[in-house]
């Protein structure tokens, strides 16, 4: 599955984009460019948006630092001002000591319209963050004199063994952060051998992101209140030999996003300038290549309110794929899931971007797992940044954990090299963890290294 990886970004300036399009994607290549590329980089945007991991915190207190005597008298004052400024930026991937140093870079490169798309959660953004703060809540139970010499962090779903439990989520448009979409990224997860989900709304057709990634990747799904234009979709990523269908059911009421809608309120340029028939869904779904020659004028939203559990066994008659439901926070829900032939679940907030609930993802864990009693693998995403993070949520029984925003900052920041750092980070660092803990295989991490405190 792997590719040669490519040499990493020596500046943090997004290199001209050198893919050769198969036949389909030159089809939709001009909708898509004057969609996205004409307002995508405009050069570096000032902005006043809050760093998800608090940098202007940060800063505030290394200023503070600054004005000490003693720090002075070393010669650290000037040091720490330039961190301070924002100097300290990596200007190379390779450079990065964490993954969250890559959003920085992402928010310098990225207009703070696209930047807010990316950073956005819900009303106040307190869900968003509440994916972070849960993790605290939880601490490891480490072991002593165990043989740690070999870990084996592979994982098996489906029939298909990958060497990490570290799965890449779904995100549409990803050419809003890198002239190439869905390809770098693509090409980044089969050299560092990660499975990948790709969405329904991606830039890129499915039959390229798989010709990068090396083998089918698994298909996120919206579904739309037309079935037939939900058929047509489902079968052309069954024919693209996807092996697992994701179905995204925690969308189905739009959302409030503050930050994203303030930001693009501030905009120097309309969005309607590039996005042309705005934001009404069958215009932006004539931009996606999954709909491409498919008749939308009936659709008007992604996920009808009107959807209910049949949608499953109505899906499961169209495919052979494996059905997977993505947005599931509850133990009814789970069981439900079950009842209606639901063959995985992912525990998912949307990465608190859709629902204004106030609960982490790794909060809602547990209940799921409970509810499905191992009768089907139970993944999940929300706010997995470090590698205790992945390490918590296999401990809760989690089989897999999805990752979203993290691997974009790689990709606004590096391109290619961007993502395949992010992820050598998580997983360099779940590996230490997982070594600290005396666990020598993903299936050692079991809830007796877990308190809740």
């Amino acid at each position: 599955m792997s590719r040669a990886a490519g040499s990493p970004a020596s500046s943090i300036q997004h290199p001209a984009s050198s893919i050769q399009h198969p036949a389909d994607l030159k089809k939709i290549d001009s909708l898509n460019r004057a969609d996205e590329e004409a307002c995508r980089f405009p050069g570096t945007q000032p902005n006043s948006l809050p760093m998800m991991n608090e940098a202007p915190g940060r800063r505030q207190f290394l200023r503070m630092l600054a004005t000490s005597p003693a720090l002075a008298a070393g010669g650290w004052a000037a040091l720490l001002n330039g961190i301070a400024k924002g100097e300290d930026l990596i200007t190379a991937a390779d450079q990065a000591v964490n993954v969250l140093e890559f959003e920085d870079v992402a928010r310098q490169n990225l207009p703070p319209w696209h930047y807010g798309y990316l950073a956005t959660g819900v009303t106040d953004d307190s869900t968003l963050k509440a994916n972070r703060d849960a993790f605290a809540r939880y601490q490891l139970r480490t072991r002593r004199l165990v043989d740690v010499k070999k870990v084996d962090m592979s994982v098996t779903l489906y029939g298909t063994t990958w060497d990490s439990p570290i799965m890449l989520s779904p995100v549409g448009s990803q050419r809003a952060f890198h002239p190439e979409g869905e390809i770098p990224v693509a090409r980044a997860a089969a050299a560092q051998k990660h499975n990948l989900i790709v969405s329904t709304h991606s830039s890129t057709p499915i039959e390229a992101v798989n010709e990068a990634l090396g083998h089918p990747a698994w298909f996120q799904l919206y579904p739309t209140d037309d079935w037939n234009v939900t058929k047509a979709v489902v079968k052309r990523a069954e024919k693209a030999d996807c092996p697992v269908m994701v179905l995204t059911v925690d969308s189905q009421n739009g959302a409030l996003r503050d930050t994203l809608f303030k930001l693009r309120r501030a905009a120097p340029v309309k969005c309607t300038d590039c996005h042309i028939g705005g934001f009404v869904y069958n215009a932006v779904a004539s931009r996606r290549p999954m709909f491409e020659g498919l008749d939308l004028s009936k659709v008007t939203t992604q996920l009808p309110l009107d959807m209910t559990w049949d949608v499953l066994p109505r899906l499961k008659e169209l495919t052979t794929m494996k059905l997977v439901i993505k947005g599931i926070v509850t133990r009814e829900d789970a069981l439900l899931a079950l009842e209606h032939g639901a063959d995985g679940i992912i525990v998912s907030n949307h990465g608190g971007r859709s629902e204004d609930s106030k609960r982490a993802s790794i909060d809602c864990l547990p209940e799921v797992i409970a509810a499905v009693n191992g009768k089907v693998p139970v993944l999940v995403d929300g706010g997995f940044r470090r590698g205790t993070d992945f390490f918590k949520a296999l401990a809760m029984g989690a089989r897999a954990v999805c990752v979203g925003r993290p691997y974009l900052w790689g990709l606004a920041a590096f391109g290619q090299a961007g993502v395949e750092t992010v992820l050598t980070l998580l997983r360099k660092e779940l590996q230490i963890d997982m070594r600290q803990a005396g666990t020598a295989s993903i299936s050692q991490i079991t809830r007796d290294f877990l308190i809740e405190g």
